[in-house]
């Protein structure tokens, strides 16, 4: 297996590594400069997602079978750099959907609540309605997201895609419009205080990394017999920035959180508020075990156990 991943996946890498896989997985990064713990856990490769011959070489030198493509600039960072978000986010895509074809290996990608837009029906969100987002990030996952679907109808392409919903982990932000609900724990354990970008009142969907990672595993490992579609949502709990506060008081009274809309505000107002992933728990019985108050105690703990 080869795994691409972006700077906020490379927690997910780590831990996927450790709990489920052993040597025959290859872990691949560009950014040599902030090495992951897999460096020292697990084979490690340095790559360009849009060097396709360099990736040819590392598919059959290392005998792939399964590909995971985590690489992508994330919605808040793509608008910053669209022409790069091209590049890396559908230009990249393209390499890996084409080398998946040639060598017939089993590629998952990942979507997101950012492929939706405005349009879309907010709450509940379902699994196909209309899509239309108003960011590069969310253009380029429905790019992926047909694109897919099209290799799998036209080639047999085994692709698989899960539409993720706001990832929390212990890891540092990473550029995302939901991060402010990974940014709190860090900054109100640090400080006391958080200033959030978005209203109070903003509800998005949100998983626990522990339930993404089990979520993506369960769904590669799922025969593909039982899959009645190739993209699926995935979620496991909704909630405002106002309520995920009010949780985090319970176990920090001291807690200080001020809001001052930014830019971010304009995009999480284009997404789901609410999930329907009624498909992957009727199809592969996907079921979250994290809802916000565990998701709340177990960062709590994994982010004091960093700062100590």
């Amino acid at each position: 297996m080869l795994r691409q991943m972006s700077r906020f996946f490379r927690s997910c890498g780590t831990r996927v590594y450790s709990q489920y896989l052993n040597n025959s997985y290859i872990f691949q990064d560009p950014n040599l400069n902030d090495p992951p713990r897999i460096l020292i856990t697990g084979p490690y490769i340095f790559a360009d997602i849009l060097d396709f011959k360099g990736l040819q070489e590392i598919v059959v030198t290392h005998r792939i079978d399964w590909l995971i493509h985590f690489s992508a600039l994330l919605s808040a960072i793509g608008e910053q750099n669209v022409p790069l978000a091209v590049r890396v986010n559908i230009e990249g895509v393209h390499n890996v959907i084409e080398l998946a074809k040639q060598y017939k290996l089993k590629l998952f990608i990942p979507s997101t609540i950012g492929a939706f837009g405005p349009e879309s029906p907010r709450n509940p969100t379902p699994n196909i309605t209309i899509q239309r987002p108003k960011t590069i990030y969310g253009v380029s996952k429905v790019h992926a997201e047909l694109l897919g679907e099209y290799y799998f109808h036209r080639y047999g392409l085994d692709f698989r895609c899960l539409r993720f919903p706001g990832v929390i982990s212990s890891d540092p932000p990473g550029g995302g419009t939901t991060d402010y609900a990974v940014a709190i724990f860090h900054d109100v354990l640090r400080t006391g205080r958080f200033e959030c970008y978005l209203r109070p009142d903003t509800r998005l969907p949100m998983m626990y990394i522990k339930d993404c990672l089990r979520a993506l595993w369960e769904y590669m490992v799922t025969p593909a017999a039982k899959l009645k579609r190739r993209v699926y949502n995935v979620t496991a709990m909704s909630f405002t920035p106002e309520e995920l506060a009010a949780t985090i008081a319970k176990y920090v009274p001291e807690i200080k959180v001020t809001y001052r809309p930014d830019s971010r505000q304009q995009i999480a107002d284009s997404w789901p508020q609410v999930f329907d992933d009624s498909a992957a728990r009727e199809d592969w019985s996907w079921h979250h075990k994290y809802d916000i108050d565990k998701m709340v105690t177990a960062m709590i703990d994994d982010i004091r156990r960093q700062y100590n």
